[in-house]
């Protein structure tokens, strides 16, 4: 490489001020210059020439140092931001309201985590998520471990959910999906791993989940694994396949636990059916969300009513429905939605196939809380222990869900500094 050459790539990186940018610009540069110094050697020139001959047609080092600035500098997503800030915001309400005391226990808590979380999104946002590319043995290795050690050495039951005591802070199962996230991101943007292979990973860590048990953190697993999977560069006819496989093996299973099922749990699932045959059991709650949903109105109701558990927690959007009326949860569900649409259109001009998968897989883990938490509460679905993201109380949720924006925040960032080269 000439002088020149070296004079003329360090001036152009003198006036980009981006680490990340300043590699990406070099490795492009020496790239195109290779590509035009190979035409000039075709036609005759030498070595030195050609390098001399692929410089002058670049231009000005200057110029282009600026407009290379300007094009693949970093970018902050503060519309993604704002949502954020908003729906963090929102998320001391369900505490204001539920009484009992809550709002001056909890508040400071929320507080707490809701500042952990805007820290969390944004130390995320400042990672370059390339760096995981590689890491997928690593990070399924931790998750799987994790979900070992709560089968193995629990030290506190939860209704018949283990859980390990670390400090004051209770670790589930649910911390092992931001591992298993990045590891199948990984997975299936690695076309060299096997179809075996996948099965074998995917079926390992789903026996470990189901072995726990704790049917929302499972399911929240499959949906993530199948979602990812259709968004990867797997045939189609694979996944058709496979989805059907599933599908099948889901019926199955569904099928012999009927035969199978202990009498409470069957009287669970016929609450859920028909609630008003089990109003003093099974039936109750779904009675209760059902009188709450008719009394709310579209300005809420100024009727005080018995506490409901969970109200601040999984119960969040109900009680915000009864206090502030249909009106505020179809803004919040709005609000909501709008992180969804926010992803689906920064996917559209990311060229990286793993961030791609980044963001499809945090897509789906944040609109399977979001839908099935509202659709429990509107009793399309039956209830179980789902959260709504950021509103609902609770640390690990919060921070769960603002490693998901962090995560779509450092792909959006590096959106111009990520190229794909015919």
């Amino acid at each position: 490489m000439s002088k020149r050459w070296d004079h003329f790539l360090s001036e152009v990186m003198n006036h980009i001020r981006s680490k990340e940018a300043k590699k990406f610009v070099a490795s492009e540069l020496e790239y195109h210059l290779n590509e035009v110094k190979k035409e000039w050697n075709g036609k005759g020139m030498s070595e030195t020439e050609a390098e001399e001959k692929a410089v002058s047609q670049m231009g000005s080092p200057s110029k282009l140092g600026h407009e290379m600035n300007k094009l693949h500098k970093p970018k902050v997503d503060w519309l993604l931001i704002g949502l954020l800030v908003i729906t963090m915001g929102l998320s001391f309400l369900p505490l204001i309201t539920a009484g009992d005391g809550l709002e001056n226990d909890y508040i400071a808590r929320k507080s707490i985590h809701v500042l952990l979380g805007i820290l969390l999104a944004v130390v995320m946002m400042f990672i370059d998520y390339r760096k995981f590319e590689n890491k997928g043995y690593l990070f399924y290795s931790l998750g799987v471990l994790l979900l070992v050690a709560l089968i193995t050495i629990p030290n506190l039951y939860i209704n018949g959910v283990p859980y390990l005591m670390v400090g004051p802070f209770q670790v589930s199962s649910f911390m092992a999906l931001p591992f298993l996230f990045l590891a199948w991101a990984s997975f299936f943007s690695n076309e060299k791993i096997k179809l075996w292979q996948h099965f074998l990973l995917f079926g390992v860590a789903l026996l470990l989940f189901v072995a726990i048990p704790n049917l929302s953190v499972t399911f929240l697993y499959v949906t993530m694994v199948f979602a990812m999977m259709w968004w990867s560069t797997i045939k189609r006819k694979t996944a058709i396949i496979l989805t059907i496989i599933a599908g099948l093996a889901f019926i199955f299973f569904g099928t012999l636990a009927w035969f199978t099922v202990k009498e409470y749990q069957l009287a669970r699932l016929l609450g859920f059916l028909h609630p008003e045959k089990y109003p003093d059991n099974w039936g109750y709650m779904y009675l209760q969300l059902r009188g709450r949903l008719d009394s709310a109105g579209w300005f809420g109701s100024a009727a005080e009513s018995k506490a409901l558990p969970f109200e601040h927690t999984d119960y969040a959007f109900l009680n915000l429905m009864y206090h502030y009326g249909y009106w505020f949860a179809i803004m919040l569900f709005v609000i909501l939605s709008l992180f969804a649409v926010r992803i689906l259109m920064i996917s559209k001009s990311i060229n990286s196939k793993y961030g791609n998968l980044l963001l499809f897989g945090g897509l789906t883990l944040f609109l399977v809380q979001f839908i099935y938490n509202v659709g429990m509460i509107l009793g399309v679905f039956p209830l179980i222990s789902m959260s709504l993201p950021f509103i609902s109380y609770g640390l690990l949720h919060m921070l769960f869900n603002a490693f998901i924006m962090g995560m779509v925040l450092s792909v959006f960032r590096r959106k111009d500094i990520t190229l794909k080269r015919a």
